[in-house]
């Protein structure tokens, strides 16, 4: 992180925020060529000041997210996962139809317990069809397996990183304080990371900044 460093006061390390803007650069450049491609970008963030901002950002912007806790294997044994989101969808007919009345009340009750802890940990990620084309990841230090199974799968990986990250583990570093609810929604994904949509304006190249940043 050495070269991300603009100094140090009173024992607190200050990051260079020309090294941000750069990263920003590079990342809206990048996830404008993802997208204009048609594939995906999903945006990790489960530490506890991220959870509400990466899910409503991510809502906005149209794309996956994983916000509660990244399952390991969701990228690397990916059929799987889509496999419980197959089950899920039965799991919502039983309920939407009525069916589940015709189960006892135990069973019924086991049911709706496996339909909560799949929409807890899978809920994100339910429009994803395939493999993602980029991982956007807030705090890489933490979501470690995440960023191992899409560097396993060769998949970029742009992350938030703090100064106790390693930026060699990611594709494209932006250098900030990965605590911050302000430093996480600067990081938020614009309209056009949605596949396929090329998008326009300030938030055309995939990653923008509120207006009262």
């Amino acid at each position: 992180m050495k070269r991300y460093i603009f100094g140090k006061r009173n024992s607190i390390h200050i990051i260079n925020l020309l090294e941000t803007v750069r990263g920003l650069a590079k990342a809206c450049k990048f996830l404008k060529k993802i997208t204009a491609r048609g594939e995906s970008v999903i945006i990790v963030g489960t530490k506890r000041q991220a959870l509400p901002v990466v899910a409503a950002e991510a809502q906005r912007a149209g794309i996956p997210y994983v916000n509660e806790r990244w399952l390991g294997g969701m990228l690397t044994n990916f059929q799987t996962v889509r496999s419980r989101l197959g089950r899920l969808l039965e799991l919502e007919e039983l309920e939407v139809s009525g069916k589940i009345s015709q189960y006892s009340k135990k069973e019924a009750s086991a049911l709706m317990r496996e339909k909560r802890k799949i929409l807890r940990n899978l809920d994100g990620v339910r429009s994803l069809e395939r493999h993602p084309g980029a991982l956007i990841v807030i705090d890489p230090r933490r979501e470690k397996i995440a960023v191992l199974e899409a560097n396993k799968l060769g998949i970029p990986v742009i992350a938030l990183i703090d100064t106790d990250c390693d930026p060699d583990r990611v594709n494209i570093p932006i250098p900030g304080n990965d605590d911050a609810i302000k430093s996480i929604q600067v990081i938020r994904p614009g309209p056009s990371c949605r596949a396929g949509d090329r998008g326009s304006g300030r938030e055309s190249a995939g990653i923008g900044v509120s207006p009262e940043k």
